[in-house]
């Protein structure tokens, strides 16, 4: 359980405003930064085989046309499986290679961290599946008793919620960089910038 009221500034921006409260300034807890190693997005997403579509009974009575339905329904639902966790693995190895040089540089990413990143990643990716399976699908479909709105809305919700408290742990917003304090030991000058 956290401790209510405002998160506590770091370090540095407290030094740079000058201390205006001369409170004692917490330096909090260093670990040495680290190579992160990139995970196998395979193993969070993993390849799923798809069996071939069945074929719709010839003559077939009611319940037979009843259960190729089932079979039909989850046949797609291994299809979309499949697609989603290719689409997964292709997004969050993107935002691994988009965000892990720039973090490691600016906030001076430890191995501690790479949990972290790589639920961040995972977040990213599944968020976007939602969004692009909402664009598909749109926001409202049919359900039990008639038009009702799509699940994955709350889905997308969720993961947006999730993507947030990222983006302010990892400083990947405006605001949320300035509460983030550089790693020591840096050059302002250092010729090995990731901004370069």
């Amino acid at each position: 359980m956290g401790v209510p009221g405002r998160k506590p500034k770091p370090a540095l921006q407290v030094v740079r405003e000058g201390n205006p409260g001369h409170r004692p300034v917490r330096e909090g807890m260093k670990v040495p930064p680290a190579e992160l190693a990139e995970p196998d997005w395979g193993d969070l997403f993993p390849v799923v085989k798809v069996p071939g579509k069945p074929r719709a009974p010839r003559g077939a009575d009611d319940e037979q046309l009843k259960e190729y339905r089932r079979e039909v329904e989850a046949w797609q639902r291994v299809k979309l499986a499949s697609e989603a966790g290719a689409f997964g693995r292709e997004v969050a190895a993107r935002e691994w290679e988009r965000t892990v040089p720039i973090l490691k540089f600016a906030a001076g990413l430890s191995a501690v961290d790479r949990s972290t990143v790589v639920d961040y990643c995972v977040c990213v990716a599944r968020l976007e599946w939602c969004e692009r399976r909402l664009s598909v699908e749109g926001l409202i479909t049919m359900g039990q008793r008639g038009p009702c709105r799509n699940p994955l809305t709350t889905v997308a919700t969720q993961y947006r919620t999730q993507l947030k408290a990222y983006i302010g742990e990892l400083g990947l917003s405006p605001s949320a960089r300035g509460r983030i304090a550089p790693p020591e030991g840096g050059d302002d000058d250092d010729d090995g910038s990731v901004f370069d």
